[in-house]
């Protein structure tokens, strides 16, 4: 099954996309991840989305593709002149998780407009090990 999440999120901002269940066995799989500016052709543009397994202390632009609770990124840079093309680049993990995930996005280079985020989300069943994984997963990065 596909479940799929949008949002409207703030320069500086961090949503919860709630996904857990109590006994684990419902696992999930990003399977796209898309972002479109707030203003289309109204505003600058230079934004950083990225969808984490684990509530963020900070929201910054920093992507590093070695934090095992990254599952996705998104740069995107647009401005209001009609003369500079727009440009996205999106990459996201294929890791199968069961607990909630959380999208941040942060304007850089004086751009604060707001950013749609679009998710898609291949649901799952899981076995009772294959939960069991994915919380100890979990766990071991939280630390």
């Amino acid at each position: 099954m596909i479940k799929s999440y949008r949002g409207l999120i703030a320069s500086g901002a961090q949503h919860t996309i709630p996904l857990h269940t109590n006994d684990g066995k419902t696992g999930y799989k990003v399977i796209k991840f898309e972002v479109f500016p707030g203003s289309p052709g109204s505003e600058h543009y230079e934004a950083t989305l990225k969808i984490y397994k684990l509530l963020q202390s900070t929201v910054n632009n920093a992507v590093d593709f070695s934090d095992l609770t990254l599952l996705g990124a998104a740069y995107y840079q647009d401005d209001n002149a009609k003369h500079y093309p727009s440009s996205k680049d999106v990459i996201f993990d294929n890791e199968v998780f069961n607990q909630d995930m959380y999208v941040t996005y942060i304007g850089t280079d004086g751009a604060t407009a707001a950013m749609n985020y679009y998710i898609e989300l291949e649901q799952m069943n899981l076995t009772e090990d294959q939960a069991l994984v994915a919380i100890v997963k979990n766990l071991r990065n939280e630390q």
